[in-house]
């Protein structure tokens, strides 16, 4: 057991820390950490539901770097957690019957690849806050559809979120990144709960890779506000490349 759980902490703890600099940025953390956990031979729940405890770290260090520099929107956001919290949970239920996701994948694929193709093609999308294109009340039911996807499966969801954020709220890519991981640690937190009431969870896999996901998505978002919305931009395109490869293959 000892050998076999340094081998997976090889595997895991690098792939954990790279995640959470991307994830805190652009999203998408999950396409390298998911597989990491999928490799040490772990069931698809335990392996989604391990991938959630790490989530978390990640986005609560980033969500606290965004914060502590005024970043996240608390009186716009804060009405918006419970529902990313219960569609968390609700995915996560949902994931527990369902063995065969291929279908829903290649769904959420073919959309993280035109939401990704309309920031390509929208040069100026994102570089400064703009005109809403929606209200925050007519854009929230959308937050518990992204939150499910999250307890189902999880990669893209920053992706999504950040889209919402950004070209339908009018935030920049900064601040749209900052509400985004707001509401990714809700819907983590969500699922979370639910794998941990059904026991799919390991915790000397989870824990370990869960700090160094924290470090990574704390130097990410401190990386984001130093250095702008164009870098936050081009690491968003190079995510949506990353997911949609991941859920395709």
């Amino acid at each position: 057991m000892g050998l076999h759980l340094l081998a997976d902490l090889e595997l895991g703890l690098p792939a954990a820390f790279l995640a959470g600099f991307i994830d805190s940025m652009a999203g998408g953390g999950g396409i390298l950490t998911l597989p990491a956990l999928v490799l040490m031979d772990l069931t698809p729940a335990t392996a989604v539901g391990t991938n959630k405890l790490v989530g978390v770290f990640g986005a609560a260090s980033a969500t606290w770097q965004y914060a502590r520099k005024g970043k996240v929107r608390w009186p716009a956001v804060r009405w918006l957690l419970p529902l990313a919290l219960a569609g968390g949970a609700l995915g996560a239920r949902a994931i527990l019957f369902l063995h065969s996701p291929a279908l829903f994948r290649h769904l959420v694929a073919f959309l993280v690849l035109a939401v990704g193709l309309i920031v390509l093609f929208h040069r100026s999308l994102g570089r400064e806050p703009s005109r809403p294109r929606l209200t925050l009340a007519q854009a929230a039911p959308l937050i518990p559809l992204i939150a499910f996807y999250d307890g189902f499966f999880g990669p893209g969801t920053g992706t999504f979120l950040m889209f919402l954020w950004v070209a339908a709220l009018g935030y920049d890519f900064v601040e749209g990144s900052a509400q985004a991981r707001s509401l990714n640690l809700a819907s983590n937190a969500g699922a979370l709960l639910t794998f941990l009431l059904g026991g799919h969870l390991i915790y000397l896999i989870g824990l370990p890779m869960g700090l160094l996901n924290a470090v990574g998505a704390a130097l990410g978002a401190r990386v984001a506000l130093r250095r702008g919305n164009a870098l936050v931009r081009s690491a968003y395109l190079l995510i949506v490349v990353l997911v949609v490869t991941r859920l395709l293959l």
